[in-house]
């Protein structure tokens, strides 16, 4: 199998190439790091330096040639920032590689998607896909979701192409630039204290990335799926952000730090603060509304539909992810303190 990887030198995209060359199948990556790139070239992949916002068709359609599937991991998941930023990458590029994919034959069309757009600053429990916010928390949920309404409108038109749909639930592993490293960057600032609301007992459905990749191979070859199907995508094994993060700081790296529970009315307040101040300066907010809700709500999803449709089931524990992703971090220079 050839497959397009977008997004490949960071996060998903990265972990992503390096499955599937080492499980032998033939990769083109893209992306915008040049120096990951030559380490990818270097593992065995194709890699094309390249800007997908400017990307013409015919550079898409190069992409593409000798390709079987396309995994589409780009996107821009900030928690920050302007509307026409989000829309670029995440909507306007989805739907020209998507339409490119169609043109070309390619065979499976795999789109990384994400849960943002159930999020209604309320707990919710078990969401099936066919669930959505009455109105999106921020730029990056409604532009993704603008992005899947673009797939399903070219289902019609391209029916050789079967587009599938992936959402997976807070990500984490190696290759993260945002989350990990960025709890990690708090606590370093704030001497050892990192400070959440209620003290981090908010129910999350997490995902160790490479169990997102085994879902996007999985994706990739189920025979009898059709065209335009979405599935939620986690480690099934919902838990406390407190116990996960005591057992990849403390248990896995061996940092000291003291969980100090914050009033979620008071962050929300600094939040909004935070984004005014971000408005007028042009400069990233230290804290988003987004943010701080996505931590002190319980979000988990229902897979019943990925595990039925697709056959997934999590390859690796989130025990065993909070362990390759310590040992990675390590590898990083992240010692103990």
């Amino acid at each position: 199998m050839k497959v397009l990887v977008t997004g490949a030198t960071s996060g998903l995209g990265r972990n992503a190439v390096e499955w599937l060359l080492s499980a032998g199948h033939q990769v083109h990556a893209t992306g915008r790091n040049e120096t990951v790139g030559r380490l990818l070239v270097a593992l065995g992949a194709r890699f094309t330096l390249l800007d997908l916002t400017r990307a013409g068709v015919e550079q898409c359609e190069q992409l593409m040639v000798g390709c079987d599937v396309v995994w589409h991991c780009a996107a821009n998941s900030s928690l920050w920032g302007r509307g026409p930023e989000f829309y670029q990458i995440n909507t306007y590029v989805t739907d020209k590689l998507a339409q490119v994919a169609g043109r070309c034959g390619i065979r499976r069309f795999i789109y990384i998607s994400t849960p943002a757009v159930y999020f209604d600053f309320q707990h919710r429990h078990n969401i099936a896909e066919g669930e959505f916010a009455d109105s999106f928390a921020n730029h990056y949920a409604a532009s993704k979701f603008a992005a899947e309404q673009s797939i399903a409108a070219l289902l019609h038109l391209y029916p050789q192409t079967t587009y599938l749909i992936l959402r997976p639930g807070g990500l984490f592993g190696p290759h993260d630039r945002m989350n990990m490293p960025g709890v990690m960057a708090k606590l370093q600032r704030d001497k050892g204290i990192l400070r959440l609301p209620g003290g981090g007992k908010a129910c999350l459905d997490l995902t160790f990335v490479l169990n997102v990749v085994h879902a996007m191979a999985l994706a990739s070859c189920k025979d009898n799926v059709a065209s335009g199907s979405v599935y939620n995508i986690t480690n099934q094994q919902p838990q406390a952000l407190a116990d996960v993060l005591h057992k990849l700081l403390l248990q896995q790296l061996g940092w000291q730090y003291r969980l100090q529970a914050v009033s979620y009315p008071l962050l929300l307040s600094l939040a909004c603060g935070s984004e005014i101040l971000a408005f007028i300066t042009d400069n990233e907010p230290a804290l988003t509304r987004y943010g701080v809700a996505a931590i002190h709500f319980d979000m988990t999803l229902d897979n019943t539909r990925a595990i039925e449709e697709l056959g997934y089931r999590p390859l690796y524990s989130l025990e065993q992810g909070i362990e390759q992703t310590g040992q990675w971090l390590k590898q990083q220079g992240a010692w103990v303190k």
